[in-house]
């Protein structure tokens, strides 16, 4: 009998249930060997609000003091760190949730092992010179728009909202323009016609005039005005044989994430400011401040995400890409471990 008929039976079922509900407390012992504390971690645009639990785990030495060593590779967008994890050059990845319903369906298993953001943190939005041309999401046929990258959050939620409105995913061309200063600058040199993008790049957009918002989900109610409900964000995702094989330095990845987590949920603006890279900012430190306290409300304050938040992912997939998701059979704790922000400390 091989594993997986093992585990298909009662008995080995049980066994493995048993052996799962063990984990978190034998990887919350102090005393506990992390067996890989040297990690490698991929992201896809790190300057992004959407992903500042990372850099805050980093610079305030959480990682450090969950007795980790993260080495931390910022790709052009999130689909290049998935692709990453898949190709083994990296161990973790702090990603878009929607990654891990993508890849169950493929039949490869990587899972979420912590929420970073409730809310997608997502603004699409026209130059301001077009907004009397561009009243609506149908108005966007024909035209480019500048995403992160092909195939990352925010090119998804962008065709989401084509498709919504009645329109087909490739009516609009996307260009990825990346997560920093080149997609301001994309917007400047008026070479797209909007863009779906993140903070701080849209507020910094917002703030010098330079674009007009079509939909915003930083907040509760236009992600639901967008989704119809909650839409778990950025995540913590690994292999889920890495987590088997490494539970207790899962434990201290997502221990250093919780602590990242609660730090922001009373964090003044300016204590943020002074924790990311000065070059994070802009050049302008009060713009960040500003930005960050429009961005505060997606943070999750425990890292769970919801079974309603996983249908509303998972709706979003069947009525955007019928064609694949329209008979997926994806179950929620496919995609989500909660074991470990369960038994946090």
């Amino acid at each position: 009998m091989n594993r997986r008929d093992f585990l298909l039976t009662g008995a080995g079922a049980l066994a493995f249930a048993a052996l799962s509900a063990r984990l978190p407390a034998f990887a919350q012992d102090p005393g506990a060997k992390i067996e890989k504390p040297s990690l490698t971690l991929g992201v896809g645009g790190k300057p992004l609000l959407y992903y500042l639990p990372l850099t805050i785990a980093e610079r305030r030495g959480y990682f450090t003091e969950e007795g980790l060593t993260v080495a931390i590779n910022d790709f052009g967008g999130g689909a290049k760190s998935l692709q990453a994890l898949v190709g083994g050059s990296v161990d973790v990845v702090t990603g878009a949730y929607e990654h891990t319903l993508r890849m169950q369906h493929r039949g490869q298993d990587i899972r979420a092992v912590a929420d970073l953001g409730r809310f997608p943190g997502i603004t699409i939005a026209v130059r301001k010179e077009l907004a009397g041309e561009i009243k609506s999401i149908a108005d966007l046929k024909g035209r480019t728009m500048g995403v992160t990258a092909p195939g990352s959050s925010t090119a998804l939620m962008l065709q989401y909202a084509l498709v919504k409105a009645g329109l087909q995913p490739t009516d609009v061309s996307l260009v990825g323009i990346g997560g920093g200063t080149s997609a301001v600058a994309a917007v400047k040199r008026g070479e797209i016609a909007g863009l779906s993008h993140l903070d701080p790049v849209t507020s910094r957009l917002e703030v010098d005039g330079d674009i007009v918002p079509l939909i915003d989900t930083r907040t509760e109610e236009g992600t639901r005005q967008l989704f119809g409900g909650t839409n778990p964000a950025a995540t913590v995702y690994l292999r889920h044989d890495f987590v088997e094989a490494n539970p207790v330095t899962t434990q201290r990845i997502v221990n250093a994430f919780l602590k990242s987590l609660a730090w922001l949920q009373t964090a003044t603006p300016d204590e943020v400011a002074d924790s990311v890279p000065e070059d994070y900012h802009f050049g302008d430190r009060e713009f960040y401040k500003t930005a960050f306290e429009k961005a505060r409300p997606m943070y999750s304050p425990d890292g769970v995400i919801t079974e309603d938040g996983f249908q509303s992912m998972l709706s979003m997939l069947k009525t955007l890409e019928p064609a694949e998701f329209g008979n997926a059979e994806i179950a929620f704790a496919q995609t989500f471990d909660d074991r470990f922000v369960k038994a946090k400390s």
